[in-house]
């Protein structure tokens, strides 16, 4: 997903009569790749390049490619295969030992229907399905994207479904993770900049109009301005959201993590010592308010993995780290301690 803003972005503002842009889409992967099946890079009619299918190696025979694509207007199926030893000498270098499908197809300016819809649904942030055609013995089924007739089932998304006449990777894009900041200051601004960098929704929400502004957090997607007591409400977040709350004000604290306990939020953490978390809990459960078993399972006090983190740039790091860590099942071990595939 965090290549499609960009890529979006980029077909929607081509004008009319620009050139033909072309989308390279990995549709399938045997054995290893550096990138997995949904990965894309779009080569504009101007030859700039956004997005990858790989890490460096693949990107400049595609754009070679490319050209031909554009030229003709007719797709391109391309297998890279890197299977063997032989291809770190004869080969484009890989070394990853997997066959990468990546379909090459040409898109006119303005952008296709599939883009604007795609836009108005990750505007909304709500999922779109995506199907694209790599393999087609069906004139009337040609290759390249369009939108999936319906959302696919977990099963379907980010897999090819191959039939009779025709094999289609199917694949949701999903709206890019939502991360809420409650708390505006100096060291707020680094976790906004990484998780923009990330390509995450970022909101920024504090009590103190003075700190939360345009020009302290340029990147952030929205910044809300409330009591603190009444944060949590005017956000209306969504329930897969994950927060930080670091406003280093206990009295704004502690009524925003009681309003966002009121949530099933996937993760909640808390910027400070563990011995001010318990303080918090202590407190709410005086005002009456117990989190349950699974709420405190998601509440993460002190926040942050162990990297021995000081400056808030490192603690930044740690902070997204966690959340990363949390949100794909992972249990952050060094990749050489893992005895499974990298990618599931």
């Amino acid at each position: 997903m965090s290549d499609f803003p960009g890529i979006i972005k980029a077909l929607l503002s081509a004008q009319p009569g620009e050139g033909t842009a072309v989308l390279a889409t990995l549709v399938a992967v045997a054995g290893s790749s550096y990138r997995r099946p949904g990965a894309r890079l779009l080569v504009t009619a101007v030859g700039k390049r956004i997005g990858s299918i790989s890490g460096g190696c693949l990107e400049e025979d595609v754009m070679l490619r490319a050209r031909a694509v554009a030229t003709t207007g007719q797709p391109e199926l391309v297998t890279y295969d890197t299977s063997s030893e032989n291809d770190l000498v004869w080969g484009v270098g890989l070394g990853c030992h997997g066959i990468v499908h990546v379909l090459l197809e040409p898109i006119p300016s303005p952008g296709p229907a599939w883009a604007h819809s795609l836009a108005t649904q990750l505007a909304a942030r709500l999922p779109t399905p995506l199907a694209v055609t790599w393999r087609s013995t069906d004139p009337s089924q040609p290759l390249g994207t369009q939108l999936a007739p319906a959302e696919p089932s977990s099963q379907q998304t980010l897999a090819s479904v191959p039939s009779q006449t025709s094999t289609v990777f199917l694949e949701t894009i999903t709206p890019a993770p939502s991360l809420i900041i409650f708390g505006a200051g100096d060291d707020a601004q680094p976790l906004a900049q990484l998780a923009q960098i990330l390509s995450w929704h970022v909101t920024i929400a504090d009590p103190r109009a003075s700190f939360a502004t345009a020009a302290r957090f340029p990147t952030a997607d929205r910044l809300i301005v409330a009591p603190a007591h009444e944060l949590v409400a005017r956000i209306a977040p969504e329930s897969d959201a994950c927060v930080v709350v670091m406003t280093h004000h206990y009295v704004h604290d502690v009524p925003i993590l009681r309003n966002l306990f009121s949530h099933d939020f996937p993760y909640i953490g808390l910027l400070g010592p563990k011995k001010r978390a318990t303080r918090i809990l202590a407190d709410l459960a005086r005002d009456g308010f117990i989190p349950s078993p699974a709420q405190l399972a998601r509440f993460h006090a002190p926040i942050g993995l162990d990297l021995g983190a000081d400056a808030p740039g490192d603690v930044a790091l740690s902070i997204l780290a966690e959340i990363r860590t949390q949100r794909s099942g992972r249990d952050a071990r060094p990749l050489r301690y893992r005895a499974n595939p990298i990618h599931d």
